[in-house]
């Protein structure tokens, strides 16, 4: 929400020094919105009869140790944000790994798990158009082709998991334990409906059907099948990108904001567009930066590479940390330092290997 505010803020700021007319309906891109929208309200549906948890917990049963058990909740968490975006996979798989380790007496380890699963999230939907809000709007921006897309990213994708696996390993022990609670039956049917209305979503993002067409399949199948899920929907995140078309649209056309992103682009496209997650989180950073640089490759590893790092690099970041606090009130600050270790670890390490390695 804090997000939101500041993005509704910046867009009305510049409305003030470029004026709305009618160049202000070029600034949304329309595909975006609707593929976002749509993956959104598939998974608030598949989320109202618990198909995420009753996945996750039938492959959690099967480990009997805390390592392999936290190791299982990250790489749930990595191959989700894959499928259903970072945002949605936090949203689903925090609370499954909150109540695996306050049911097991563990739970003076789910800040790292947390943290972990925040870097999972992030890093993980690096490697798919729709893993990330970002990556879905630069993909559809710059028309990148889908194998390519993915061979540029398939560098920090593979990095992250090795470096995801040795931190548990490391810092987690071999401890046994045991699942307790009840399983939940799933709606088999609701399961098959809501599943083929996801594939609409994902052949959208992919240009297999045209993003109008298929946004229509997707409300119909919800109004039919499960209105609630649209009142589940993160508006907020959608109206983040709305104010920050606005935004970076205004400032694209000013012409001494053009000449200095232009020029520090120019010098390092990778390493601004990282820094510059830091403070104004990526979505945003993706967007703005879009409008200066025609170096897709760079800009898309540098925002995603920017994900990790700072609490506001990422809108996901900030749903970790509420849910963390939710349950932990009191232990912000340690919760921050410890994130602030391991995420700047990832970025220092990441964007050296992008910048002199690969």
């Amino acid at each position: 929400m804090a997000v939101m505010i500041i993005a509704f803020v910046l867009a009305v700021i510049t409305s003030f020094i470029v004026p709305p007319d009618k160049s202000y309906i070029t600034y949304f891109d329309f595909k975006t919105l609707a593929c976002l929208f749509s993956v959104l309200a598939v998974v608030c549906a598949l989320r109202g009869i618990k198909f995420f948890y009753i996945l996750a917990r039938k492959t959690i049963r099967t480990f009997k140790n805390l390592k392999m058990c936290i190791l299982a909740l990250v790489y749930i968490t990595f191959i989700g944000s894959m499928l259903i975006a970072n945002d949605m996979a936090l949203l689903t798989f925090l609370p499954l790994g909150f109540y695996v380790l306050k049911a097991t007496g563990n739970e003076k380890y789910m800040a790292f798990t947390f943290i972990m699963q925040n870097i999972a999230a992030n890093l993980g939907g690096m490697l798919t158009p729709f893993g990330n809000p970002q990556n879905l709007y630069l993909y559809t921006k710059f028309n990148i082709p889908t194998l390519e897309f993915m061979g540029i990213m398939a560098p920090p994708f593979l990095v992250s998991v090795i470096l995801l696996t040795l931190c548990c390993i490391i810092f987690v022990p071999n401890r046994s334990l045991e699942l307790k609670g009840k399983d939940v039956p799933l709606d088999k049917k609701r399961a098959a409906m809501y599943l083929f209305l996801f594939f609409i979503s994902i052949v959208m993002v992919f240009r297999v059907i045209p993003y109008y067409i298929g946004l229509l399949i997707v409300v119909f199948g919800l109004l039919v099948l499960d209105r609630k899920a649209f009142k589940a929907v993160d508006y907020p995140l959608l109206l983040t990108f709305v104010f920050f078309f606005v935004f970076a649209g205004n400032m694209a056309r000013i012409e001494p904001v053009r000449e200095f992103f232009s020029y520090l682009l120019s010098r390092n496209t990778l390493v601004f567009s990282v820094v510059s997650c830091q403070f104004i989180s990526n979505v945003p950073s993706a967007i703005l930066l879009s409008q200066f640089t025609d170096n897709f490759k760079d800009l898309l590893l540098g925002v995603n590479i920017g994900g990790a790092g700072t609490l506001i690099a990422s809108l996901a970041s900030l749903i970790t940390f509420r849910e963390y606090t939710a349950h932990n009130p009191g232990k912000a600050l340690s919760y921050i330092g410890l994130f602030s270790a391991f995420n700047f670890g990832f970025v220092i390490i990441l964007t050296l290997l992008m910048e002199y390695v690969f």
